[in-house]
């Protein structure tokens, strides 16, 4: 049974709830929009689990152009450099309407931002909110401006599982409800869906967070870009909980450092040493744990008894797993954290598809290439959700027609067939066989139209643009390509392209052997 929910046909429709969706509503605003958010508003979502902050060149030392220089440097050749500078120019802009929307950033004594460091960044950038609880604080203002916004109607408990398109793009949105399917009539459709880091074992996003956003633009037909890009944050703690807990680069930037269970400082040789690029730090974390060894990072000496002070959500995570960082190093390794890659967009946020937007980490707007620089996440989510509000209110709204719904609601997501796949092969180090495998055990997953399917598309999607990226770049390394290629290639496929080159590739030698 599907209930046609006629009083928000024609509404812009948001799904999802972290920092891009909640900015997109907050600036459509008079402007009546509809959220969809399958958990509460604002929960999870990895925008209110970000430590770090926003990356924002408001210091007297610093600039949008030495801000976008380290976003280029970082990106390893793959930035657009005009959306690049477009996203990292609209900072001040963004941190100001966070302010005028309630966050409060924690600045100085003098009233000016308190700046933190972080990897790769040449000056102190990272305007912050609570420390190192940021994302939550951010997150919990935004949820406050919301709820007191009159034209913003918040649908909890309602997963998007599928667009309904015609031939002049999107008409609708099928979600999933407690009673059965719901049918939002709408020709403007906002993905902010978040990542894909519950695909893998070990990850400090929300596990139940496959990709849904990318998995929706595929079907409706969006091209997708650059998928094989899937960042490992180098400095996860490592304990039973999962998702893994995060430990902030901004440790590192205090001046924290890598160390093994010899006690050698692994990364002191290495350009940057630990505030290298996440990929470079991942690569040797993974390389030590290969080996049998073990990898911590040592706050003692940088910060000791400042520790709790400086980091009191950090703290209280290590605590938990009965590690005191102050007197005791944190043993970490790589999980996965951020996606660079997803459903290609403008800069505007358009996707491929008419009448469907995408912001926030399920877009590839080519601001981070092949590795993200650290905060630009939570800026992009900001700039972007503001820059598509004003796109789809630019945008005449054309009147919504929804045709008959046929078939079944696709069955709930379930990625746990999917994960090991994943882990085992799309890891941090690949190699033609290891992607080979990947692609063979997850077609028959896709095919299977089952609870995995959803899930395996995504997943799939990944393994498809690591076959053909044969080089090593940014956050996608190859044993058997280690070298960097001349010529920098972004690529954008559909679904069916990728189910094409899928279907080739799993009847490989190397792919039934893996």
């Amino acid at each position: 049974m599907s209930e046609l929910a006629d009083q928000f046909a024609g509404r812009a429709i948001i799904v999802g709830s972290g920092l891009a969706g909640l900015m997109t509503a907050l600036t459509l605003a008079p402007e009546p929009v509809v959220i969809v958010t399958r958990a509460g508003l604002g929960a999870e979502t990895s925008s209110a689990w970000a430590q770090g902050g926003i990356a924002a060149s408001l210091g007297a030392d610093d600039s949008a152009k030495l801000h976008l220089a380290d976003t280029l440097a970082a990106g390893d050749g793959l930035c657009d450099p005009a959306i690049a500078a477009d996203i990292v120019g609209g900072a001040p802009v963004a941190i100001a309407a966070l302010e005028r929307a309630g966050v409060r950033f924690d600045k100085t004594a003098d009233g000016r931002f308190s700046l933190g460091l972080e990897a790769a960044h040449s000056r102190r950038r990272i305007v912050h909110a609570e420390g190192d609880g940021s994302g939550a604080a951010i997150v919990r203002a935004l949820v406050d401006a919301v709820i007191a916004t009159p034209s913003i109607t918040v649908l909890e408990g309602l997963e998007a599982r599928r667009l309904l398109t015609d031939e002049d793009g999107v008409t609708g949105l099928v979600c999933a409800g407690e009673n059965g399917a719901v049918i939002l009539s709408t020709r403007r459709v906002v993905l902010a869906t978040g990542g894909i880091g519950g695909l893998y074992e070990a990850t400090t996003n929300p596990m139940g967070n496959f990709g849904q956003g990318i998995m929706l633009a595929a079907h409706a037909g969006a091209e997708l870009a650059d998928m094989e890009f899937v960042q490992f944050h180098p400095t996860a703690l490592d304990s039973r909980r999962r998702p893994l807990a995060l430990v902030s680069e901004a440790v590192r930037g205090e001046g924290a450092v890598l160390v093994n269970e010899r006690g050698e400082r692994f990364m002191a040789t290495v350009s940057g040493a630990e505030l290298a690029p996440r990929d470079v730090v991942a690569r040797a974390i993974s390389a030590e744990l290969a080996r049998g060894g073990k990898v911590f990072l040592d706050a003692r000496a940088a910060l000791g008894d400042r520790f709790a002070a400086r980091f009191p959500v950090i703290d209280a995570l290590c605590r938990e797993a009965g590690i005191d960082a102050a007197s005791q190093p944190i043993p970490v390794r790589p999980a996965v954290h951020y996606h660079m890659g997803g459903v290609a967009t403008d800069a505007a946020g358009r996707s491929s598809v008419a009448g469907l937007w995408v912001a926030g980490e399920a877009a590839s707007t080519g601001l981070h290439g092949a590795n993200r620089l650290a905060s630009n996440s939570l800026l992009e989510a900001a700039v972007m959700g503001m820059r598509v509000a004003r796109d789809i209110l630019a945008t005449p709204a054309a009147k919504p027609s929804i045709a008959a719904i046929t078939g079944t609601l696709p069955p709930a997501a379930d990625p746990s067939l999917v994960r090991p796949i994943v882990s085992r092969h799309l890891g941090v180090l690949r190699n033609a066989g290891a992607i080979h495998g990947a692609v063979a055990g997850l077609l028959p997953l896709v095919e299977s139209d089952g609870p995995t399917a959803d899930p395996a598309i995504v997943a799939l999607l990944i393994a498809v643009f690591a076959s053909l990226r044969a080089e090593s770049r940014g956050a996608h390394a190859r044993a058997d390509f280690p070298l960097k290629r001349a010529e920098a290639i972004r690529r954008k496929l559909t679904l069916n392209d990728a189910l094409e080159i899928a279907r080739a590739t799993s009847s490989h030698p190397l792919a039934r052997s893996a």
